[in-house]
């Protein structure tokens, strides 16, 4: 019974939608600017910098927002 669980956890799994987010080709970040961190949301890329901007790109690789945040102490 365990090993059907088991094997019926693996179909589930991997017959699902492939979870990795559509990229786009490139991202250009500002002069100077040092990637630390990428996340991915439904609709859009979000780029934490070592300067500690957040940058918010579009699905197509556009620039769409950038705030500035207080560094942690």
């Amino acid at each position: 019974m365990g090993l059907l669980a088991i094997v019926a956890l693996l179909v589930i799994r991997f017959g699902a939608a492939d979870p990795t987010p559509e990229l786009p080709a490139s991202i250009h970040l500002p002069e100077g600017a040092q990637a630390q961190a990428v996340t991915y949301a439904d609709k859009q890329i979000i780029v934490l910098t070592q300067q500690n901007d957040i940058l918010v790109y579009a699905k197509d690789g556009q620039l769409t927002g950038r705030t500035r945040i207080k560094a942690a102490p």
